[in-house]
Parts: C-alpha cells; structure tokens; sequence
C-alpha cells in the first residue's frame, strides 16, 4: 500500500487537518493516511509531551467520528525521545516492508527542512508531499532543494500538492480558546 505518513502535535486537531487527509485519499494516490501523533516536536518548545496520550485519543475519535482514511498510530509515543521523523519513517518501514511511506507537510515546515534530522534521506528515501501554507513559495523552496540535491547527486522526491490553502491553525485555534472565543467550528 501506499501511505501518506501525517505528523504532528495536532494540539488541537481541525478542520484543516481534515482537508488534508481527505484530499491525500481523495486527490491524490494514498491508499491510507496514518496520523502520528508527535510526543513533542525537537523543533518546538511550546507543547508538553505530557499531553501526547490525551491528543493521540482525541485523533482516535476524530477518526471515527468522520469516518477517514486514516490510522492513528501511536509508535511515536512507544519511541524514545527525541522522536526525529527519520527515526519513525525508518521503524514505519521495519514494520511494515510491503508499503511505501510517503511524508506530509505544510510549506511553513518545508522551509525548514534543512533543520531536521537527516533531512537529505527522508526527501531521497520517501519523499514528501508538501500543501501551501499562505506566505511560503512552495515553488521556489523546491526548486532550491532540487539544486542542492542535484549538487549531491540524490533524488529530490517532493510533490506539491495542488490543493487549497488551509488557513486555520492550531496555534490560532488555542488562541481563540485562551481569549474565551468559540472555536467548536474548527475542531474534530
């Protein structure tokens, strides 16, 4: 099978994530989407892994909930820290031989590829799927990534998705939440 490997915090999962896993079974040739639930984020010091068991429930139900393509899969949560996303593409891949892993992204992520682990491999090794995200040029972040592939003689396996922008965020979302307003519309 085909699958689309979906990872984050989602702290809260939205609509917005919805969009995208729809479009990546809908749109695009992914047979399944699994939704990693990200402990916490190397790059990020505003989330709590605390909260890892609790966001990876709200996925489960979610999923149900509206009846996606998608697993929600919680082998980052069984992985010790730091959860680098080569580290979970490779265990994906140890597990389960007979599938591709393909990774998701937003463009806001794309752009600083170059800060994560192992970078060059996850892009040769399984590529990545990137969705616009409003002020990034998707375009020209690949193009620059393909010259400095091309430098390295390694495959530079990035698609970008053709699919509408998703203006909604989580950061947003816990914002509205904090400030008192009601952002039941945007959640799962």
């Amino acid at each position: 099978m085909k699958i689309a490997v979906y990872s984050g915090s989602f702290n809260p999962l939205h609509i917005g994530h919805r969009a995208i896993i729809s479009f990546l079974t809908e749109r695009m040739d992914f047979d399944m989407v699994y939704l990693i639930v990200s402990p916490k984020n190397p790059l990020k010091d505003n989330i709590s892994a605390d909260s890892a068991a609790g966001r990876y429930e709200a996925a489960c139900r979610a999923a149900v909930k509206y009846r996606l393509k998608v697993k929600v899969d919680d082998i980052e949560l069984k992985m010790p820290a730091p959860q680098y996303t080569i580290r979970t593409l490779d265990a994906l891949k140890a597990r389960e031989p007979e599938n591709s892993f393909t990774l998701v992204m937003g463009a806001d992520n794309f752009a600083n590829l170059r800060r994560w682990k192992d970078y060059r491999r996850i892009v040769s090794e399984y590529g990545v799927v990137v969705f616009p995200r409003e002020g990034f040029d998707t375009p020209a972040l690949k193009a620059l990534l393909q010259e400095e592939f091309g430098k390295e003689g390694l495959e530079c396996r990035v698609v970008l998705a053709d699919a509408p922008l998703v203006t909604v965020s989580s950061t947003e979302i816990r914002d509205g939440i904090a400030a008192g307003r009601d952002m039941s519309g945007y959640l799962m």
